[in-house]
């Protein structure tokens, strides 16, 4: 952090050892008295404050003003990327009641790779096979979740499976994704300036990408209209694409990319929204934190047609919690579902599946 920009440090001197340990992944700071930790998925309060609120808004605004925004009365909302890749999102009164607060998520300097997740029980061999299967047969996936599910790291796993033969366009808010290919172009968005001009959009770039020759197309988070834009350009040849969007369950997911679609400020009538929505999503990977902190993959499944105008999934595979143990630790096991669709078509192509499929 230092090395990036040491005034940072001066300013963010009372939490600087949080800063600098590799296993906090989370700094919430509600206010100068008042400050979280997330550590293993799990929150702790810390004792370490700021000497007073001018202190911690004089510190937010110098963090806004090293990227080259503004966080003042005029502009009390401030989402920024750090030198170092960490992301910062923050809100001084009056909007927030209880002084300045800042959250500070922390770029992992380390790839989360599938090897990593096996060992951390948050897949196992059979849930590789079918996501290694997913992307090797060209499929469309989503991956959902909650906040701070592991969307982002699930994401870079999945796409350790594409290969170094495509030509694979990045486009992200804020650059987390580490995929290791070798022919990867990334994109990142650009905010509006102190005069609301030079705003670069995620489907300004999803644009821009669909006339760069992609093999695939990887798009950081789906958050508003660009997911009209992501779903034509899905519909129209860019197979083996994937996104990430938050949602509770797999056919929550696809109603949120709906929602989404319709933010696009196109007129577009709904059963045809639907209808591009099921053919263009082939698959969603829902990932959730559990009660100790864990991150799993607790669910694939494949989309289905509609159903009379309604959408359907198919789970190929479920987490089932068994137990929780006394200290909190959640213990369970991974259960196949129904066999998928395009288990012909991976027969066909020598694409192995799990389960025996």
């Amino acid at each position: 952090m230092e090395s990036n920009n040491s005034f940072l440090v001066l300013f963010l001197a009372p939490v600087r050892e949080y800063l600098e340990d590799d296993s906090i992944s989370e700094i919430l700071i509600n206010g100068p008295q008042q400050i979280f930790i997330e550590r293993g998925g799990k929150l702790e309060e810390v004792p370490a404050k700021f000497v007073s609120e001018p202190a911690l808004k004089a510190a937010a605004t110098n963090i806004a003003k090293s990227v080259g925004r503004i966080l003042d009365e005029m502009h009390p909302r401030l989402d920024a990327r750090l030198p170092d890749g960490s992301r910062v999102h923050a809100v001084i009164p009056p909007l927030s009641r209880v002084g300045t607060v800042i959250a500070i998520r922390k770029f992992k300097k380390d790839t989360l790779t599938i090897d990593k997740m096996l060992s951390f029980g948050s897949m196992d061999e059979d849930t590789v096979k079918l996501i290694r299967a997913l992307v090797a047969l060209h499929k469309n996936v989503i991956v959902s979740g909650a906040t701070s599910s592991g969307k982002t790291s699930v994401l870079n796993a999945v796409s350790s499976f594409i290969t170094d033969r495509e030509r694979v366009l990045v486009i992200e808010d804020a650059s987390e994704l580490q995929l290791q290919q070798r022919h990867i172009v990334s994109f990142e968005t650009r905010k509006a300036d102190k005069n609301g001009q030079g705003e670069v959009t995620i489907r300004d770039l999803i644009h821009s990408a669909l006339r760069l020759r992609p093999d695939r197309l990887v798009i950081g988070e789906i958050r508003g209209g660009e997911a009209l834009d992501l779903l034509q350009a899905l519909n129209t040849g860019h197979a083996g694409s994937m996104s990430t969007i938050h949602a509770n369950s797999p056919e929550d997911c696809l109603r949120r990319i709906e929602t989404c679609a319709l933010l696009s400020g196109i007129d577009i009538p709904l059963a045809a929204l639907r209808s591009q929505v099921a053919s263009a999503i082939d698959a969603v990977i829902h990932t959730a934190r559990l009660s100790d902190g864990s991150r799993k993959v607790v669910a694939i499944a494949e989309v289905l047609p509609l159903d009379k105008g309604e959408y359907r999934v198919r789970e190929l595979m479920t987490w089932k919690t068994e137990s929780v143990a006394a200290d909190g630790t959640v213990a369970g096991r991974f259960e196949p579902g129904e066999p998928p669709t395009f288990a012909k078509e991976a027969h066909v192509v020598g694409v192995e599946l799990p389960f025996g499929w």
